[in-house]
């Protein structure tokens, strides 16, 4: 077996595979075990905004520590091709409701071009060591290398 080495990304390349993505995973700091969660996500540029429930064990896990990890992947069908970016940043809840809007249209026209026929939902995408944004119900300000 022959190691290779993969390359890094490109600014360009990164925000390429998060804009045509929508399906992330975030880790939360759990007490014993990290805690990993799936979120759907829109990114406007900058930032990534996650869609989350009022409920659940990630909005105690999000009060405590909101520094997080967040994971966005791309893959082929038959797995022959595989990418991702992994970021660290920190959540920040959204209080202007003119903002919340804003973002929640974001959403609807992301799960409108996800679910049209055309679209195929093994897309997903992710920055390595990116930006930051804020979310509807929560959101990540990721740190910028």
């Amino acid at each position: 077996m022959e190691i290779v080495k993969i390359p890094n990304m490109d600014k360009a390349e990164y925000d390429k595979l998060i804009e045509e993505g929508f399906l992330s995973r975030i880790a939360f700091q759990g007490g014993k075990y990290p805690y990993i969660a799936p979120f759907l996500y829109v990114f406007d540029g900058k930032f990534l905004y996650f869609l989350a429930t009022k409920y659940g064990r990630k909005n105690d896990l999000f009060r405590q520590h909101p520094y997080v990890s967040v994971e966005v992947e791309r893959y082929s069908g038959d797995l022959s091709c595989y990418t991702f970016v992994t970021m660290q940043g920190y959540l920040v809840q959204l209080e202007d409701a003119i903002e919340k809007k804003i973002i929640r249209e974001k959403f609807v026209n992301m799960i409108k071009r996800t679910t049209s026929p055309k679209t195929s939902l093994r897309r997903s995408a992710i920055s390595p060591r990116s930006r930051s944004r804020r979310s509807p119900p929560k959101s990540v300000q990721t740190s910028g290398n």
